[in-house]
């Protein structure tokens, strides 16, 4: 009995993900607001109704995409973050992480770019939830660098706001970049760590200009 459970439970969760591809994939060149649940259980080769099988509606297919999309890339950048590395090869590190981010999950970063301010409330909610929460562990990364001693909590989040901001807007551009011609991506990445090297000399002198107690 608990083999044909444990069957059941691995064939549902594959037809779960196959729906989250197939939505994925159809995303590329539309909105969620204008994507059709017949579209994606087309692709699937299921019946409409058993996409409520999996999810209550697009919408929270539509969370279930945020969370894949945004989900692994915390961890790396707060490691890198936390690490004592001088400020501009953490800052590096921290670009190439971004950048094999957009090569391994294109559609992912394009979803999450268009829906960020997208017409779905409970997807615009679930990115808003996901970056709050990357904000406040690259905050408790930053905590730890020295250049941070001193600082009120409420500046250094501020701070941690500058930086997932300031990523998440480097992985959009890139996946515009693929479009602007050859070397547009090299541009966006200079940009990107001129901008965070410039967060990094105001981190030092925040302090001395009366920004922390």
């Amino acid at each position: 009995m608990s083999h044909t459970v444990g069957v059941r439970q691995a064939q549902k969760q594959k037809t779960r993900q196959a729906l989250l591809d197939a939505a994925l994939g159809l995303l590329a060149e539309q909105s969620l607001s204008s994507l059709g649940l017949r579209e994606v259980t087309r692709v699937v080769g299921i019946a409409p109704t058993a996409f409520y099988r999996h999810f209550k509606d697009l919408g929270e297919l539509g969370v279930a995409l945020v969370e894949e999309a945004l989900g692994s890339l915390h961890a790396m950048v707060r490691a890198i973050l936390a690490e004592q590395a001088a400020a501009e090869e953490r800052i590096d590190r921290t670009i190439a992480v971004v950048e094999q981010h957009v090569r391994e999950h294109p559609a992912h970063v394009r979803f999450v770019a268009r829906e960020r301010h997208g017409g779905v409330r409970a997807v615009r909610q679930a990115i808003a939830g996901e970056l709050d929460r990357f904000a406040e562990e690259v905050a408790e990364a930053l905590k730890t660098q020295p250049a941070s001693e001193g600082w009120r909590d409420e500046d250094v989040r501020m701070l941690a706001e500058l930086y997932v901001d300031r990523l998440v807007t480097t992985a959009a551009e890139l996946i515009d970049a693929e479009d602007e011609g050859e070397g547009e991506g090299e541009r966006v990445v200079l940009r990107a760590r001129r901008q965070l090297r410039l967060i990094a000399v105001a981190q030092r002198h925040w302090v001395a200009e009366g920004g922390a107690e």
